[in-house]
């Protein structure tokens, strides 16, 4: 057995590579990926050499306890600098559920996860994943016939694509996108991305993925995509940090990279400021009060009423639709810029009504 601290984890991370049906992985890619997991785990690592995974591999062929099947096979390869394709020479386990450090569930842990695929089996909008079904049958969880959760959804007329996405960034891989626009229909668009995240928003879910290309954040709605096709042969590249954080200053999937983060003070009338206060508009919102309160009542001698809130969001589409959304129940005090595009908008909104009352 090779001898350093890290052989077991190297084994671990192998088993796990070589398990993999969804990625061709050469000797060379078996050394880059683990070298980047064994960094992620130990920062100081020096890292190994490709000759190190050589004697993994045979260990676990002929040395150790394990004595797996591994298969050589061929399989198309791209190199994005070169934008060339070639064929490179692969290693997996014959059998592909195989698994070295594969164990049978306790009883505890096999009751929890029946209970959770109960109440998952619940849920509307869940992707359509056979594994998903496939491990609730051999658990013996029996379908409830009664709704107790019930969430609502926009049916997809692809309504495998919202699983399909789900494999692609759970297993890392590349996907040729095949869209449209909603101003062209008929004209299919295509684009290699990297997926990163899905993201339901206002009853409709969207793909967020850098493009190839530029590696350009990009956001497609799941209804305008007509398919999506793993690229196997191109190297998926992560997302440098936590994609969620994407969202932290932004209301809905509009991303404005040149907005600044805006803090916009607000009112609500009686009607509606208990219905923000419960339900609020954004994270950051916060209920103004004491002295801060006090001095925009008098700045604001006429709203003596109702209650002010304040939140810290970029400039987007979703952040002024939301705002006018309350109608005259809500009035955005600051920054004046907000303040215009939402006067703007409702004054669009009365000459709308008023060329209808002229043409009658």
């Amino acid at each position: 057995m090779p001898a350093n601290k890290n052989a077991m984890t190297r084994y671990k991370i192998l088993d796990e590579l070589l398990s993999c049906r969804y990625h061709n992985y050469s000797l060379d890619d078996l050394t880059e990926e683990v070298n980047k997991r064994l960094a992620e785990l130990y920062p100081d690592t020096n890292g190994v050499g490709r000759r190190t995974i050589e004697k993994d591999i045979y260990y676990l062929e002929y040395e150790g306890p394990f004595l797996v099947e591994i298969e050589r096979y061929t399989a198309p390869g791209y190199n994005r600098e070169k934008q060339i394709s070639y064929n490179k020479r692969c290693l997996r386990y014959a059998k592909p559920s195989f698994s070295i450090f594969k164990k049978d569930l306790s009883d505890d842990e096999e009751y929890l996860l029946k209970e959770a695929l109960s109440l998952l089996g619940q849920f509307e909008g869940l992707p359509n994943l056979d594994a998903l079904e496939g491990l609730r049958l051999g658990l013996g969880v029996r379908r409830n016939e009664r709704k107790i959760i019930s969430l609502t959804k926009n049916p997809l007329e692809n309504s495998n694509l919202l699983g399909e996405l789900f494999t692609t960034i759970s297993h890392r891989q590349v996907v040729e996108l095949h869209y449209h626009k909603f101003s062209s229909p008929h004209t299919e668009l295509t684009v290699n991305v990297h997926p990163y995240l899905l993201k339901e928003y206002n009853r409709r879910w969207f793909l967020f993925a850098a493009a190839e290309s530029d590696r350009k954040l990009l956001c497609f709605s799941l209804d305008r995509i007509d398919n999506a096709v793993p690229l196997s042969s191109h190297k998926y590249i992560d997302y440098g940090g936590d994609i969620s954080e994407v969202f932290d200053d932004t209301i809905g999937v509009t991303i404005n990279e040149e907005s600044p983060v805006y803090n916009i003070v607000f009112w609500l009338s009686d009607i509606s400021k208990d219905y923000v206060a419960t339900k609020p508009i954004h994270d950051s919102q916060k209920n103004i009060s004491g002295s801060e309160e006090e001095k925009l009542r008098r700045i604001y001698p006429t709203l003596s009423k109702g209650r002010f809130f304040s939140i810290d969001c970029k400039e987007n589409y979703e952040l002024i639709r939301e705002l006018t959304s309350f109608g005259k129940e809500l009035i955005v005090l600051t920054p004046v810029i907000i303040r215009k595009k939402i006067e703007k908008r409702i004054t669009e909104m009365v000459d709308n009504y008023r060329s209808l009352e002229i043409r009658t």
